[in-house]
């Protein structure tokens, strides 16, 4: 009986990127799906499919949502451990992307066992779509960074400078920060018109964690620029339970008044300079505000926090400071009463969490998408991005001056009642975004089905 209604269910492969900002993402969006009349298989590493199982309550989806092992080749010097941006140390990285490219073998393999009615791809392998389309199954591509970077770059893409894009009084990028796009060869790739193969090879539409409320205005110019109709399927913010070691955290913000207190965290995979974490702190010991600061280094390192922060931080902001290395749960600190902001690097993810708990975010990009996302979040009215000179240097002071303004001043009650407006617009239309996103897959998932129907009638 449990097959058959498998069987009547339209079912779909997920292929995100092996980046935690990308897997769970997708993950939300299968649990999105699967109470929708889909069965979903998610498809990556061992290594992250093992922690999806250790950080998620997963026993409720085994009849939904299936974990399909993608194999990438391994070596002595890059074991299996690396199959995820999480672990694998910076300069291993191209390894990591040329790995995946060498497992479309694996992928292949899949596909074909499941022959699903569509696959969801992520950015990094367009190729996914190619060997879906080979294997006679369509693929649609699932943008898990926002409309606003999109637009403005598919725009430069198309246009280059003139007309200018729509939106750049609000929307643009410094001179060091296209520097920077052009040390990692995305420039080169915007000059050949390479930058954006999956969305030419998604079929019909692009699904796109975002949200109207946000970013309506770059959702429908991107639409307009790519051909192609963007469906915003909404925040995904996951819930988690309270874990036992989250309890000294939450614990100690409930000991702060409300709005008092910020939190800081750069991602799972963004990591500081020591001059920039040493500005922070300066910054943070000289404003006075209440803080949680989540700390990470690189994989492989080895670095105590005495020779990272100067000498006696710990002890002077003891009593309103809290350092944590490596993990903290975000989603329950961004929740907490006692939360006045978020000083954050601005990957998409982040911001939203930010906006649905209705926490104004205080923005210190670091490099990508993230200086474009900082300037969305200021145009909306919901944060501040930190001053920087031309190099794109902060001081301690520039990170105070942005900490008083959200925290003590009223600029910053004006940037919580907007947040909590836009909080509560977001949630009130999560359904719709969702059930958007499923009408229109199924309408993609029917129209294959009837394809594959006429020709096996015809070939008999």
């Amino acid at each position: 009986m449990e097959k058959k209604q498998q069987h009547n269910k339209f079912r779909i492969l997920m292929f995100p990127w092996l980046a935690h900002g990308h897997v769970f993402p997708y993950l939300q969006l299968a649990k999105a799906l699967s109470t929708r009349n889909f069965h979903l298989y998610l498809c990556s590493t061992p290594i992250n499919l093992n922690s999806i199982k250790q950080d998620d309550d997963h026993h409720d989806l085994v009849n939904s949502i299936e974990f399909i092992e993608l194999q990438l080749p391994s070596s002595p010097e890059f074991p299996p451990h690396y199959h995820t941006t999480k672990n694998v140390p910076p300069h291993l990285m191209p390894k990591l992307l040329e790995a995946l490219g060498k497992s479309r073998s694996s992928f292949s393999t899949n596909v074909a066992s499941l022959m699903p009615d569509l696959l969801i791809f992520d950015v990094f392998q367009p190729w996914a779509a190619a060997v879906a389309s080979s294997l006679g199954v369509p693929a649609v591509h699932f943008a898990t960074s926002g409309a606003t970077v999109y637009s403005f770059m598919y725009h430069r893409l198309l246009h280059g400078e003139e007309p200018p894009f729509p939106y750049h009084e609000a929307i643009f990028q410094h001179e060091h920060e296209w520097k920077a796009i052009r040390a990692m060869g995305l420039r080169d790739k915007m000059d050949q018109g390479t930058l954006f193969p999956h969305f030419s090879l998604s079929c019909d539409i692009v699904l796109m964690r975002t949200c109207r409320e946000i970013e309506g205005k770059y959702i429908d110019y991107l639409s307009e620029l790519c051909n192609k109709k963007v469906i915003p399927v909404g925040p995904l913010v996951a819930q988690s339970n309270t874990e036992e070691n989250d309890k000294q955290i939450m614990e100690w913000l409930g000991e702060k008044p409300p709005f008092s207190t910020v939190f800081i965290s750069f991602g799972s995979e963004n990591y500081l300079s020591k001059d920039q974490m040493e500005e922070i702190a300066k910054g943070l010991e000289s404003c006075e505000v209440n803080f949680i600061w989540t700390l990470r280094f690189p994989p492989g390192e080895k670095v105590s926090l005495d020779e990272t922060l100067s000498e006696g931080f710990l002890d002077r902001v003891k009593e309103r400071g809290m350092i944590v290395q490596g993990w903290a749960p975000q989603a329950k600190i961004l929740a907490h009463p006692s939360m006045g902001g978020f000083v954050s690097h601005c990957g998409l993810s982040s911001i939203i969490e930010s906006i649905y708990f209705g926490v104004p975010v205080i923005g210190i990009p670091l490099k990508l998408d993230q200086p474009l996302n900082a300037r969305l979040v200021v145009d909306t009215g919901v944060g501040i991005e930190v001053k920087r000179d031309g190099d794109g240097h902060f001081t301690g002071k520039d990170v105070a001056d942005a900490l008083r303004k959200t925290i003590m001043e009223k600029t910053g009650e004006d940037m919580r009642l907007s947040c909590a407006e836009l909080s509560k617009k977001m949630k009130s239309k999560e359904d719709d975004a969702a059930n958007e996103a499923a009408e229109e897959l199924k309408t993609l998932c029917t129209k294959h089905r009837l394809q594959k129907r006429n020709q096996n009638v015809s070939s008999s």
